[in-house]
């Protein structure tokens, strides 16, 4: 039974278990599961640390062995709306039972591979400095590291450590300084302190370690129940929802084109609508707005990303913006196909109060076998999961736009996930975020829920509002502390009238982006090449006495 206990393999698939627990699972994330974060990874760290003897050849690799696994489960725990999206969407009819599974364990299976070199660092630190000491204090700049280079790498920093903190207001005061990767940091560092208890030899030192971390946990995650004071606001957007069904063919013409544009042209007139306060959660009560502030025209009217047939080369839909900004005096943030002669992009069209079209933002950061097969000719048989979305371009530049004395950045659906390029737009000049997406491929799955939280940290980060329109929700506004200050209710037809505020101070983070998360990069290489050196000083002598 001991050895079931320390068996780093099966402590690693618990861990896996544990990790998905403070992220969102079907629905937002209940405040206590954050605590989750602070225990997660102790299971696997003990069965990698506890391990009786590190001489032995098998001991690098049963602890790799136990990252992988732990990974490979935590991805497909985590991930599990892969399989629902391209079961549902994956070609015409969807795709099949068993190559959906095959999709989600394949993608698992290549992202484990950061658990595994996350393992295999701290099982080569034990065996280089023969402690547990060493590897624990550099076990949180490992663990950054490892997540900075998930984002660089392969480009999916999904659901990093420290956004299950999102609603932790202490925690999140590190966003502006560090990103979301100090937050890990904290919360890796929690974890080591207690697998540091676990295996003091003393009992002494370990109820003084323990009883010292559990503090140090409490009063941190106290953070989760407290809330900042409100944030100022000085306008309000008009977010249209139109819940369109990403599975059809979305083409209006005649009565049809005229039904829908009367629709959103309706909408975008509105200066109050009735609203949830804070989380669409299941059985949350739409209340009427008081909107007594709202008497001038609204600053921002935005239309989502959707499976809708808009063409910025079509003159009905030019006509359509046109006719919008210029009757209700408003900048209008339209998401749509943005067609010229290079090709076609996944776009947003900014159109000024006096009807004239500024420009387009083209989205930068495509979704890999969503909006382009990357490496075509070694994925030819990947065709099939892009059947009913377009092949699009990427776009080049990370443009800002300025209109009555403020000026909006845009950025798309997935381009949310990535800090160090969202930060760019408050670098380039924006007072106010506007992020426009479409997660109706999620279904009532983790997505969108997971999605909304990573949106949550670009505003912490940066200090911004967000105003966050989507097809089928969560469309909602964003205060410059992350929280959710109003929504609308998911998989409706609707639009949400929300106040909102400008910024133009420029946070450490929006400065310098990620420079902690690359000095622990710089530290977890350091480590492992003094601890690679050890190890082959300590094989090299033990064949000279040998």
């Amino acid at each position: 039974m001991r050895s079931y206990v320390r068996n780093p393999i099966l402590l690693g698939l618990l861990s896996a278990i544990l990790l998905d627990l403070p992220f969102p699972i079907a629905g937002p994330l209940p405040p206590w599961r954050a605590v989750f974060s602070w225990i997660a990874l102790i299971p696997l760290l003990y069965g990698l640390l506890a391990e009786p003897s590190v001489a032995a050849p098998r001991y690098l690799r049963r602890s790799v062995l136990a990252g992988y696994t732990c990974g490979v489960l935590w991805y497909i725990l985590n991930c599990y709306w892969i399989y629902y999206t391209m079961r549902l969407y994956g070609g015409p009819d969807g795709m099949p039972v068993l190559l959906a599974v095959c999709l989600l364990v394949l993608y698992s299976v290549v992202l484990g591979l950061y658990f595994a070199f996350f393992a295999f660092l701290i099982a080569l630190c034990r065996k280089a400095f023969r402690t547990n000491i060493v590897p624990l204090v550099l076990m949180p700049f490992f663990w950054v590291g490892i997540e900075f280079a998930a984002s660089r790498i392969t480009s999916v920093p999904w659901d990093q450590l420290g956004y299950s903190q999102v609603d932790n207001f202490l925690l999140t005061r590190l966003g502006p300084f560090t990103g979301v990767y100090g937050i890990s940091f904290v919360l890796a560092a929690g974890n080591a302190l207690l697998v540091a208890a676990l295996l003091a030899r003393s009992v002494h030192t370990r109820i003084r370690i323990g009883v010292g971390a559990t503090l140090f946990i409490v009063l941190l995650q106290l953070g989760s129940f407290m809330q900042p004071k409100p944030s100022s606001t000085s306008s309000y957007a008009v977010l249209l929802q139109p819940n369109l069904d990403v599975g059809q063919d979305n083409a209006w013409v005649g009565p049809e084109w005229n039904e829908h544009a009367s629709w959103i042209l309706d909408q975008s007139r509105k200066n109050c609508t009735s609203a949830i306060s804070g989380m669409p959660a299941s059985g949350a009560k739409v209340g009427m707005l008081s909107c007594a502030e709202n008497t001038s025209h609204p600053d921002i009217i935005a239309w989502p990303e959707a499976p809708s047939h808009f063409f910025s080369d079509d003159p009905l839909v030019v006509m359509l913006l046109r006719n919008i900004a210029t009757t209700t005096h408003a900048t209008v943030v339209a998401g749509m196909l943005g067609r010229d002669q290079p090709g076609t992009y996944n776009s947003a069209v900014i159109t000024a109060p006096d009807g004239k079209i500024l420009g387009r933002y083209d989205k930068i950061h495509l979704v890999p076998f969503g909006e382009y097969v990357p490496y075509r000719d070694l994925f030819f048989f990947a065709h099939q999961l892009t059947q009913r979305l377009a092949d699009l371009n990427r776009g080049r530049d990370r443009k800002v736009f300025r209109t009555d004395g403020h000026t909006f950045g845009i950025f798309i659906c997935y381009e949310s996930v990535f800090a160090d390029e969202v930060r760019l737009f408050a670098k380039n000049g924006a007072h106010v975020f506007v992020n426009i997406s479409d997660d109706g491929w999620y279904g009532d799955t983790s997505a969108p829920w997971q999605h909304l939280n990573m949106a949550r940290m670009r505003a912490i980060e940066n200090r911004r509002w967000i105003v966050r329109d989507t097809n089928n929700g969560v469309t909602t506004s964003i205060d410059p502390y992350g929280r959710v200050t109003l929504s609308a209710p998911r998989h409706m037809q609707t639009s949400l009238v929300a106040r909102y505020g400008y910024n133009d101070e420029l946070t450490f983070y929006t400065r310098f982006g990620d420079l902690f998360a690359m000095l622990c990069g710089l530290i977890t290489l350091a480590a492992a090449g003094n601890a690679m050196r050890l190890v082959a000083s300590q094989s090299s002598r033990k064949r000279q006495v040998s």
